[in-house]
């Protein structure tokens, strides 16, 4: 019988699934180190993945991961990269419309974490954030925004969770009527802010004053709240009321947009 032949291509294709699997979001360098691939071959591959839907690439780092049509059971982890892979494409011709950047956030535990950015798209240089970085709930717009949507039985356990913390930025679950109060504000106005006290900084990390102000707005899966997108300025550039009042609709378009991406790719 005459030896069965070896499609190369197809073979190579799948040590990147591999590497994949072994080490989610993967840089470049990262991948031909792993398959001894050569660079150029990597990117004719991965991009003959990524339109198969097979790899998707995020934003904010340009890393590789395993995409949502090749997850099953998917993790809270997967499913956060699920939401990202829907927002990708959406955030970056948001910040090609508008110039400014935004970030979108998913829940992790007692905070919220960075899962994707369109800042290294944004013409206006802000610091960078890695993604996975972690964003506190009470004192931030994403997680207001978050929070006055999602139902009732989860923003309870979250703040349950919260107020036994010790961490000044979680202060505010120990006082019910004034966030409840804010969360309503929220739901009034359609968008959220940040806290007038919180200048920046990541959870459970020291203040960082990053001269920024934000505008944030939740997305919502059917009934549930999966996440939230923000828009950044600088805080010198403009008020929040101006600011809303000029792109608040290009924020609430582009979640709507990915609210449709996420119910077609739904498992």
């Amino acid at each position: 019988m005459a030896r069965a032949q070896i499609i190369k291509g197809l073979e190579r294709g799948l040590r990147v699934l591999q590497a994949l699997q072994m080490q989610p979001d993967s840089s470049l360098h990262e991948l031909h180190v792993l398959t001894a691939i050569s660079k150029p071959s990597l990117l004719r591959i991965l991009h003959t993945l990524t339109r198969a839907g097979l790899v998707t690439r995020r934003l904010g780092d340009g890393c590789y991961r395993i995409g949502a049509t090749l997850s099953h059971a998917p993790s809270r982890r997967q499913h956060g990269d699920r939401i990202a892979e829907a927002a990708a494409p959406v955030l970056e011709r948001l910040c090609a419309r508008v110039s400014w950047p935004s970030d979108l956030m998913v829940p992790a535990g007692d905070h919220m974490e960075i899962r994707e950015t369109n800042r290294t798209r944004s013409p206006i240089l802000l610091q960078q954030e890695r993604i996975g970085l972690p964003i506190n709930w009470l004192r931030s717009a994403v997680g207001r925004a978050y929070l006055a949507y999602c139902p009732v039985s989860e923003r309870q356990r979250i703040i349950e969770l919260l107020v036994r913390s010790t961490k000044p930025e979680d202060r505010l679950a120990r006082e019910p009527e004034r966030l409840n109060a804010i969360l309503a504000e929220v739901r009034a106005r359609g968008y959220a802010t940040r806290d007038a006290a919180h200048v920046g900084g990541y959870y459970g990390g020291p203040p960082h004053a990053d001269g920024l102000l934000s505008i944030a707005v939740p997305l919502r899966d059917g009934r549930r709240v999966v996440g939230a997108i923000n828009m950044l300025w600088l805080r010198t550039a403009s008020t929040v009321d101006a600011f809303a009042a000029r792109y608040l609709s290009e924020l609430q378009a582009a979640a709507a947009e990915i609210e449709t991406a996420l119910h077609k790719t739904r498992p």
